[in-house]
């Protein structure tokens, strides 16, 4: 018989759950957890809205297109040639717009593009880079919707814009150089919290070319009961590229056969872009016609949409202007004469192929702004510029329908 052992046996260890079984409850438990806060990522909800600038924003909208509504159509005007030439010749005078010039459109929707993208806040600035024009009509604009605005132009811009620019409420950023206007417009933009239109990228883009009473539509529908009512050519120039983008791009939409012909001034970079398909060229100098010609290739100049192009001389440009005072008893811009020489040449070329027709250019802007430029001798002889030989020209080619020009006109083609 076996003796017991005295010593008492241990106690069964007590038995620990394993530690993987524990770390996967716990995981098990935080799964709703977990779950939840997945739901929430996937589910997420920002809201920005903000009613009082929605409000805001339908006024602003609301007064703009209140001034288009307001604002009557602009004139055709008939330029007097001689009726046997069986060629007709018209303005569409943009100087009646209430700022004074073509511009006038182009600001329009440059602000309605801009207040519909968001871009305009209110109580921030608008700036722009311009030479005068289209900052005198967004000065306009930006008084009637509330917000500042800072034009940034060159230092040589005519006396009399700044002081439109000024009377609309406007302010003035003078630059020396004028290829300075765009990086200042911008840095004016970040530093002020303000909206940079940038009218050189978006005037193409900004308005409807499709109709709305753009300037083509409202051409086509007052040339309706002309003995010539479908243009042959309309003759626009460039300031943006927005003007001439609109025309040909309303002319294809219309199934017209109109020839869309661009002039373009000297020291312009549009004219040898467009020649040479090259979108990088660059001119050492600025336009000395105010509101047209551009040092660079501007992003809304569409060159796959124009017909012809010209490079005007400056001399015949305004020589065009102080001629066209004796026909319509008014003064234009000089922009007004680049387009009306090219205008002319096209006449010219057209009485010499016995072809008739109907051909429109713009009367840009009043000659008013200009006196001390265009309109002045001293000016003109402190720029060497001799209008003389253009005169001369001009009132020939009145008489006889044959505009003088160094270079033949062959391998032009007729419009039928």
């Amino acid at each position: 018989m076996q003796t017991p052992d005295p010593t008492p046996s241990p106690a069964p260890a007590a038995v620990r759950p394993d530690a993987e079984s524990v770390e996967q409850r716990r995981a098990q438990a935080h799964v709703p957890e977990r779950e939840h806060v997945e739901a929430q990522a996937r589910e997420q909800d920002l809201d920005r809205s903000d009613l009082a600038y929605r409000r805001w924003l339908s006024e602003a909208v609301g007064k703009v297109h209140a001034d288009a509504n307001r604002s009557a159509d602009t004139h055709l005007l008939s330029v007097p040639l001689p009726a046997d030439w069986g060629v007709d010749l018209y303005l569409k005078d943009e100087s009646t717009h209430p700022t004074g010039s073509l511009k006038h459109r182009l600001a329009r929707s440059l602000f309605l593009y801009a207040l519909c993208n968001g871009w305009i806040r209110p109580g921030r600035p608008v700036i722009e880079a311009s030479s005068g024009s289209t900052a005198v009509s967004e000065a306009y604009f930006a008084r009637l919707i509330g917000v500042p605005f800072v034009a940034v132009m060159a230092r040589g811009t005519v006396r009399s814009k700044i002081e439109l620019i000024e009377f609309h409420g406007g302010r003035c950023h003078l630059v020396d150089d004028p290829c300075e206007v765009y990086g200042t417009a911008a840095r004016l933009a970040r530093e002020t919290g303000g909206h940079y239109m940038d009218q050189f990228t978006y005037a193409e883009r900004a308005t409807d070319w499709r109709g709305n009473n753009n300037i083509a539509e409202s051409i086509f529908r007052q040339m309706a009961v002309e003995r010539f009512p479908v243009p042959m050519w309309i003759v626009a120039t460039a300031g943006t590229g927005g003007t001439s983008a609109t025309l040909a791009r309303y002319v294809r939409y219309a199934q017209a056969t109109t020839g869309i012909c661009v002039a373009d001034p000297e020291n312009s970079a549009f004219f040898p872009g467009w020649r040479d398909h090259d979108p990088a060229v660059t001119t050492g100098a600025g336009s000395r016609i105010e509101g047209i010609g551009r040092q660079r290739v501007e992003p809304s100049f569409v060159p796959g949409v124009i017909d012809r192009m010209m490079r005007v001389p400056d001399a015949a440009s305004i020589a065009c202007v102080r001629v066209l005072e004796r026909l319509l008893g008014r003064r234009a811009g000089a922009s007004t004469g680049t387009g009306l020489w090219a205008a002319f040449r096209i006449i010219s070329e057209m009485r010499e192929r016995g072809e008739q027709g109907s051909v429109v250019g713009l009367l840009c802007d009043p000659g008013e702004r200009y006196l001390e430029k265009y309109y002045s001798d001293g000016w003109l002889a402190e720029q060497g510029i001799r209008i003389g030989p253009y005169v001369e020209r001009v009132e020939r080619f009145l008489t006889t329908g044959e505009l003088a020009r160094a270079d033949s006109p062959s391998g032009q083609t007729s419009r039928g």
